[in-house]
């Protein structure tokens, strides 16, 4: 399979998209906020990140600035995933191969070993889906992963066993975006065919009400921390919130002037962050819909991804430069560039991972070469190069309580990794 076969089988969400806007024709009270505005802003954000309910501190750890450079960051992880247990994993390849795949090419710039070397080794390749795997998401109690494809189905696997439990058919359309409810008994699903649906992951079936009102492809969805609210991001440029009982829209936030690539909720689901290619990066107010704050660096690359930090204090954003930056959205400034992958086509993801016991934090993302990349979030040194995907590694996700890593590529397989060890161990 190579590209042209994801390409005319799906949305323009994996191919770069063409900016013909500049940033200073935005409005500027979304630009730049006024005194009272910021202040009112950097308070929200103060009191956001000092509250940490009790059932979301295994998900925390803390970052503190250095005020000797922007660029420099020291963190001490503590505590990051909790009440985790020990589970066996077991895991064995499952289901034929679907034919050939695309290969990719291999040149790399070298980059600088970290000191804090970590190893990963390939687990299980599970192999299903006829089209290329568009993302993976491991469920919030570790048992189940999601994977989605241009194929137009979602397929959930077992993570114990790698056993394929269920094939969720309904879409008319390749699916682009996966995001699982927080008791990860739902899974809602974002495709082409401009809708948004909820599937029950113990029966594999769809509710009854689709989720309708985009203009265009569903390109990113998020569940709030109570699951009562799911946020969607679209080609059509709207981020809608909606209400889950319901399946009606809350509130549209005019959010962008060029397709929309990311939506995230931060942990207590105050606020929602937004990404487009237009090179914006925007914080809402989940009750007002106000944007609060518009975060850009100086390139403008346009940005196709962006996760909050576990606490609350940070966006980590991919952009179309090669680049993976990690901001103070409070402050509005880039603490951190990740380089050493290679995106500049498609847009892909990644997340926030922990080692050495749960005491250091790492930032993952797939590449257009075909691997997986580690970083160090706080000296930004090469942990780990991936290497197993024959396509663009679209979709990249971590383990809530164990050193597991899966991933999903163009090559139409869903790999999963574990730590090079005999027994796998809690990372908290």
């Amino acid at each position: 399979m190579d590209d042209s076969d994801v390409d005319s089988s799906r949305s323009p969400k994996r191919r770069r998209i063409t900016r013909d806007v500049d940033i200073r024709d935005s409005s500027p009270d979304e630009l730049a906020a006024s005194s009272d505005r910021e202040a009112q802003f950097v308070k929200h954000a103060n009191n956001n990140i000092r509250r940490q309910p009790t059932e979301q501190r295994r998900l925390s750890y803390d970052f503190s600035v250095s005020e000797e450079s922007p660029d420099e960051l020291d963190h001490t992880v503590h505590a990051f995933y909790r009440n985790s247990a020990p589970r066996s994993r077991s895991i064995a390849s499952t289901t034929p191969s679907h034919g050939a795949s695309s290969s990719v090419s291999r040149a790399r710039t070298p980059l600088k070993q970290s000191e804090g070397y970590i190893k990963y080794k390939q687990r299980a390749v599970l192999r299903g889906h006829r089209r290329g795997v568009a993302a993976v998401k491991f469920s919030p109690d570790g048992r189940f992963i999601a994977s989605c494809s241009a194929d137009a189905t979602i397929r959930i696997w077992e993570t114990s066993s790698g056993r394929n439990l269920h094939v969720l058919e309904g879409h008319l359309a390749g699916i682009s975006t996966i995001a699982w409810s927080p008791d990860s008994k739902t899974l809602a699903s974002g495709s082409d065919d401009k809708s948004i649906r909820l599937w029950d992951v113990s029966t594999g079936r769809s509710y009854p009400q689709p989720f309708l009102g985009h203009q265009n492809y569903i390109y990113s969805l998020a569940f709030s921390p109570k699951g009562n609210m799911l946020v969607s991001g679209s080609y059509d440029e709207a981020v809608f919130l909606w209400d889950v009982r319901t399946a009606r829209i809350m509130r549209s936030l005019p959010a962008h002037s060029d397709p929309v690539g990311g939506v995230d909720f931060v942990r207590d689901g105050t606020l929602i962050v937004s990404c487009a290619g237009d090179g914006l990066i925007r914080l809402w107010d989940t009750g007002t819909g106000q944007c609060l704050r518009t975060l850009v660096h100086e390139d403008n690359p346009p940005v196709t991804s962006v996760r909050f930090s576990p606490n609350g204090k940070f966006v980590l954003a991919w952009t179309l430069d090669s680049s993976i930056r990690l901001w103070n959205y409070v402050e509005g400034r880039c603490l951190k560039t990740y380089q050493g992958h290679k995106n500049e086509k498609y847009s892909i993801a990644g997340t926030f991972g922990v080692y050495d016991g749960g005491e250091q934090a790492f930032a993952i993302s797939g590449s257009e070469q075909g691997d997986i990349v580690i970083w160090d979030v706080s000296s930004k040194g090469l942990l780990q190069r991936l290497e197993g995907h024959e396509g663009v590694v679209l979709g990249v996700d971590t383990h809530p309580n164990h050193d597991l890593i899966v991933s999903g590529s163009t090559d139409r397989t869903v790999i999963l990794w574990d730590r090079d060890t005999e027994t796998l161990e809690p990372n908290n």
